[in-house]
């Protein structure tokens, strides 16, 4: 499952995307893994979620960013859920095309892996391509 939280700056999604981690461990089984930019939320995030700073590891592309997630799967299958906040701040790449045929490939991996991806995106969730809108919570 893939699920896109979207909206325009200051609108609440690292607020949901920190609610759901929170909720998320406390309620699953499995390991939470969140993903950011910048180290802000480590007295946000509970200490049972792995929190990964991208910022360290020169990810600015989706073709990164798929063999990061990879990795970091590969090394725990124990992992049911990734978050991923400020996602334009960890890939570069704004265009539509690439974060519909990245959002295919999380999806097919989702479903292969049996994982959770919660993703926030800074964008006006009304303009989004039709092939995203399925995916916005």
């Amino acid at each position: 499952m893939v699920k896109l939280i979207m909206g325009l700056k200051g609108s609440g999604k690292t607020k949901k995307l920190v609610d759901l981690v929170c909720k998320t461990v406390d309620e699953e089984n499995g390991d939470v893994v969140v993903i950011e930019n910048e180290r802000k939320l480590t007295y946000d995030i509970p200490y049972r979620a792995r929190l990964v700073d991208a910022s360290g590891y020169g990810i600015n592309s989706y073709e990164l960013l798929k063999g990061f997630l990879c990795g970091i799967h590969a090394g725990n299958y124990d992992i049911t859920h990734f978050f991923i906040d400020n996602h334009y701040k960890i890939v570069c790449d704004k265009s539509n095309e690439s974060l519909i045929a990245f959002v295919d490939w999380l999806n097919k991996f989702s479903l292969a892996e049996n994982v959770e991806f919660f993703i926030s995106i800074s964008a006006d969730p009304e303009a989004v391509p039709e092939e995203l809108k399925p995916y916005i919570m």
